[in-house]
């Protein structure tokens, strides 16, 4: 969010709650290549973007959590006991996981007032859930003058997706939200959680076109594919017990034994054994400044993504189809988890303005919907907000 954004948070804030804030901002994130890797403990590429959620938090005198959205003009007050008892299927899941997260590290907190207002589109596979996890991560910790290492707040708030809310997204959105930095993607070893930040040249721009197809990944599509996942694995040790995850299986092993797999558990790990290693590739295209073998690797991991993961839609492949016919375009695919949501493009600055507005029309046209087109750029990770 703008600063004039985060002055309207504060200003909500006093309104409502009478005092001061400490304040956080949290980015969404883009990932530019790597899809449903990270739970295998493989590569993925993500940058954070300039779309955020900012948590303001001030203490209370009791041990009371009141949360207010502003996005959804929501006020919801409770004991922290309750709070932290479930979820509720609610927005206030992921402050409320994320309060039950920290509380697993054996953290304490007072009584709070917590205000949110995020400008991540929810549903465009951008990581609205990550962001507001990570903001409020952030001033619960200031509120109580506490400290942790930006990795392990990551697996905390990622924990509190999994185990609270009952997603079960890997480490990736958690650790971009967190770690990012201006102008660059992070290529991420979701495994070690070691990462190097890899500069994107300055004459390239993200374009994010949301199909507005909805997703969810709080249960039905997302958790089946990590099951045929899972199950892949457990066939693949029976004769290779070194193999723990997908991370370290090869090509060669998954086709030894592609006869022992039912069809569909044999394309989600070939898609996710391929995926790893067009990451690397894309690494090492973007550091070469060959845009244009990059651009090919996300039309291969689109492919797959769409034919052997079954994780597209028609929408998507209607929006990656149009991107690549345009001129300025290095690259398009769907990114996030998937079955809806948002496609990310590289285009060349220049372009980048008459590339939305053919997108927008192109779309219209084809699919019959208005698409929301999002010029954007890497950012920065989690930090305070200071007026």
């Amino acid at each position: 969010m703008h600063d004039s954004k985060s002055a309207l948070v504060l200003a909500l804030h006093r309104q409502r709650f009478g005092e001061p804030a400490a304040m956080f901002a949290a980015p969404g994130r883009a990932n530019l290549i790597g899809e449903h890797t990270d739970y295998s403990e493989g590569f993925v590429m993500p940058a954070a973007i300039d779309f955020s959620t900012v948590a303001a938090i001030s203490p209370r005198d009791d041990s009371r959590a009141v949360m207010y959205s502003a996005n959804f003009d929501d006020l919801v007050e409770h004991s922290i006991a309750h709070v932290t008892a479930g979820r509720r299927d609610h927005w206030t899941d992921y402050p409320a996981g994320v309060l039950w997260s920290l509380e697993q590290e054996g953290l304490r907190f007072p009584g709070f007032n917590l205000t949110v207002a995020g400008d991540v589109p929810v549903g465009a596979g951008l990581s609205s859930s990550a962001s507001i996890e990570v903001a409020v991560a952030m001033a619960l910790l200031a509120l109580s003058n506490q400290q942790l290492d930006l990795k392990r707040l990551a697996q905390i708030c990622q924990r509190a997706e999994n185990g609270f809310v009952g997603a079960n997204s890997g480490i990736m959105d958690q650790l971009v939200v967190c770690c990012g930095k201006a102008d660059h993607a992070m290529m991420l070893d979701c495994r070690t959680l070691d990462f190097k930040l890899v500069e994107i040249p300055s004459h390239v721009r993200i374009v994010l076109c949301n199909s507005m197809v909805k997703h969810s990944i709080s249960g039905g599509e997302y958790n089946t594919r990590r099951a045929e996942i899972e199950e892949g694995v457990k066939i693949l040790q029976r004769q290779n017990p070194s193999i723990k995850f997908l991370r370290d299986a090869t090509m060669d092993d998954l086709l030894a034994h592609k006869a022992e797999m039912p069809d569909n558990v044999f394309r989600r790990c070939r898609h996710v054994i391929t995926e790893n290693q067009r990451v690397l590739d894309g690494a090492a295209a973007f550091e070469s400044g060959d845009l244009k073998h990059f651009g090919q690797l996300m039309k291969q991991s689109h492919d797959s993504y769409r034919n052997d993961f079954e994780a597209s839609c028609e929408e998507c492949d209607i929006l990656v189809e149009l991107a690549q016919k345009l001129p300025g375009c290095y690259g398009a695919r769907l990114t996030g988890g998937g079955f809806g949501g948002c496609t990310v493009n590289l285009v060349e600055d220049t372009d980048a303005d008459a590339f939305v507005e053919a997108m927008r029309d192109g779309y219209k046209r084809a699919a019959g919907i208005t698409a929301e087109i999002y010029l954007t750029k890497a950012s920065d990770g989690v930090h305070p907000v200071i007026f």
